[in-house]
């Protein structure tokens, strides 16, 4: 039988749009038949997404993106989680003080705005449009909808990028901690969408004891691809697939819509293998 997996969506409860149970009809409605709920640094929807999967005969395995440092470059670690051990108070009590210092990070960020960009902004705003954990395209969303003529991409380019007067580092472990964390609350741990790390050879990367990469992603090509699948292979690790799905927005050049980027079968078979 032949199955469709996206491992790699978010919802509200980071910087998505839809909520985890729309997440799922989503994935219901692009005919997926397993995927996880991987929002950044929280769990806070997955149970939800793993009710409404029932539901619909969409297999929801628990999960989330977690972001770290290597290499003074945002390195961010999918994990897939085989049991419950997520929920366990002292893994939710740093994830949320993970929480607590985005809302802070935030409001510093809305600060120098003022003061390099002559951008106001009301903080109040930036957390009802983030309802759960507020990151940075929250803050875009909030300078246009104020009627500022930027697009989410220039704001993204220009005004809240890395190298911007207005932009605070996010609160990073190192990436070889983020990996012992995970594994400690026996989570599958995954590199995300190396197509994106620009200062750090991937193979470097994977001599760290990651259990897998995220080697079918939208915005590879299939050079990258097939380099990734290389890789898998050569350091025997599992690949994974994943859409990055953040929300329907036209304008939304970075994401995709879920199940743009699938995992077959075989490759599945392999992944929840591991979760055993």
């Amino acid at each position: 039988m032949y199955f469709k997996g996206d491992f790699h969506n978010h919802s509200i409860e980071s910087d998505g749009n839809l909520s985890p149970i729309d997440v799922v009809k989503r994935a219901k409605s692009k005919h997926i038949d397993i995927m996880s709920l991987t929002d950044h640094d929280t769990t806070d929807g997955v149970l939800d997404a793993i009710k409404e999967g029932i539901s619909l005969n969409v297999k929801v395995i628990p999960g989330m993106e977690l972001s770290t440092s290597f290499n003074n470059e945002s390195i961010h670690i999918l994990a897939y989680f085989k049991d419950d051990c997520y929920l366990k108070e002292e893994f939710q009590t740093y994830l949320k003080n993970l929480t607590n210092y985005r809302v802070e990070r935030a409001k510093k960020i809305v600060d120098l705005l003022k003061i390099h960009f002559n951008i106001v902004l009301d903080y109040k705003n930036v957390l009802k449009i983030a309802e759960g954990v507020v990151a940075r395209p929250h803050i875009a969303k909030a300078i246009m909808d104020a009627g500022y003529p930027y697009s989410i991409d220039y704001i993204f380019q220009n005004i809240i990028n890395e190298d911007s007067p207005a932009y605070i580092p996010n609160k990073k472990l190192t990436t070889k901690d983020g990996i012992s964390l995970l594994k400690e609350f026996n989570a599958v741990v995954v590199l995300a969408h190396p197509v994106l790390i620009k200062k750090s050879p991937v193979e470097e990367l994977l001599k760290l004891d990651f259990d897998g990469i995220e080697a079918i992603y939208p915005l590879n090509t299939k050079e990258k691809t097939n380099e990734y699948l290389k890789l898998a292979k050569k350091y025997n690790k599992i690949i994974t697939a994943g859409s990055d799905f953040h929300n329907l927005n036209i304008g939304d050049n970075k994401h995709s819509d879920i199940g743009t980027s699938t995992l077959d079968s075989k490759n599945i078979e392999i992944f929840l293998n591991k979760l055993l």
